[in-house]
């Protein structure tokens, strides 16, 4: 069993992006900038928006947290959003999700941007990446890719299993695999909550990405020897243990999982730091305007 080390890939691009950010900034007068809009006090939101305003600062970044009260209209968001894309010293925009209930999470989605995109989660960028065309990537596939091609994982003519299917995640994975791109080239099997023999289906995988949501869904009886294990769980539970008060969890129960696997990712350290990366890559590469020119 080797470990997928997202702590040691993510260290080792955001070096890279650090450079090309520098020459970006001297090149062009400015920092690439990232806005991220959260709504409410949600514990774990509030944690990841964090992470990536520190994570910007640290390869040179510009980057602005926009707070609301979990009661903001949707009008008010939507008028934000409005605001930032006509602003042409912002280069990307998020709005973290989960969003409270009054609001349409697919129409403030709809409302970015698309060349501002970096979460990409817009239609046009989705639509784009089923084409293979230029687009901006979901920053955690975008990730998932990133750390096969840095470990070098061979995936031409394996079959590979997806657990999960939202459209953040599952969905984009499959269609990424899929794809004559290296990594990429497998046969996707897509599964969800509804599938007919899951674990028959999940223990055919040479490649398996556990995106359910669900803490230890995929056990060893599920997975055959040598499989190449990619846990995109991060599951939350109180803990008297840590002095955050709570534990993180994967999809995938680690310790028997990791005796038959050849490769897997930890929760954490893995996908979750790699997500990260993902969204750095895509706001640079909005501030060099590769992906769509400006």
């Amino acid at each position: 069993m080797n470990i997928l080390d997202g702590k040691l890939v993510s260290a080792k691009i955001k070096e890279d992006i650090k450079k090309e950010a520098a020459v970006f900034t001297a090149q062009s007068g400015r920092k690439p900038h990232l806005v991220a809009i959260l709504v409410g006090n949600d514990g774990g939101s509030e944690t990841y928006v964090a992470s990536k305003m520190r994570n910007c600062e640290l390869v040179g970044f510009e980057s602005t947290n926009i707070r609301y009260d979990v009661d903001v209209t949707e009008d008010e968001l939507i008028d934000k959003i409005k605001e930032i894309n006509q602003d042409p010293n912002i280069d990307g925009l998020i709005v973290q999700l989960p969003l409270p209930r009054h609001i349409d999470p697919e129409k403030i989605t709809e409302t970015i941007d698309y060349r501002k995109d970096v979460d990409g989660f817009h239609p046009i960028n989705l639509g784009r990446m089923q084409r293979n065309l230029p687009c901006f990537i979901p920053a955690t596939p975008y990730g998932i890719m990133l750390m096969l091609e840095y470990y070098g994982i061979d995936t031409a003519g394996k079959k590979a299993v997806v657990v999960g299917r939202s459209n953040i995640v599952g969905s984009p994975m499959s269609i990424l695999l899929a794809r004559n791109n290296n990594p990429g080239n497998c046969t996707v099997t897509l599964t969800h909550s509804r599938t007919a023999n899951l674990k028959e289906e999940v223990l055919a995988g040479d490649i398996i990405v556990a995106a359910i949501g669900r803490k230890h869904f995929v056990t060893a009886d599920m997975v055959k020897e040598g499989a190449v294990v990619i846990d995109v769980g991060i599951n939350r539970e109180e803990s008297a243990e840590t002095k955050s008060g709570f534990k993180l969890y994967g999809d995938v129960d680690f310790d028997e999982v990791s005796k038959k696997s050849s490769w897997i990712t930890p929760v954490p350290g893995g996908v979750g730091l790699m997500t990260i990366v993902g969204l750095l890559k895509n706001t640079l590469e909005a501030a060099k305007g590769t992906v769509y020119p400006k």
